[in-house]
């Protein structure tokens, strides 16, 4: 595989998936309140959640 389509395919995960703190405030707030739907919601607040979290508890 060349460089140029290792980059190509490198950016295409990136655009297509989740990051890091969408992840990780799933995962918090799964574990704090054992509910999908939260979950979901906090996922979309990303980073905001996270630092919410670690600022409150």
């Amino acid at each position: 595989m060349s460089t140029l389509e290792t980059k190509k395919t490198t950016k295409t995960v990136v655009k297509s998936g989740i990051t890091f703190g969408t992840c990780l405030a799933m995962v918090i707030s799964y574990t704090t309140w054992h509910s999908v739907g939260w979950a979901i919601f906090h996922g979309l607040l990303s980073w905001v959640y996270v630092i919410y979290f670690i600022l409150r508890y």
